[in-house]
């Protein structure tokens, strides 16, 4: 599995159509774990709500 650079709006597609599992055991996608990462346009010292960035990056756990 390749690294993906989504929309927040893809993000929550995603979920919706269950092609991104939220579990006990992290977040499942293609039968893998993955870890989901914010992509910020400013320095996250200035943020206040990490949740809501534009971009997020999902990669395969443990690479």
């Amino acid at each position: 599995m390749e690294e993906l650079i989504l929309t927040k709006d893809e993000l929550v597609e995603m979920f919706e159509a269950h092609m991104l599992e939220d579990t006990n055991n992290g977040w499942i996608m293609e039968g893998k774990v993955v870890e989901i990462i914010a992509l910020h346009e400013v320095d996250p010292k200035y943020l206040q709500d990490i949740t809501n960035a534009k971009y997020y990056k999902i990669i395969p756990k443990g690479y």
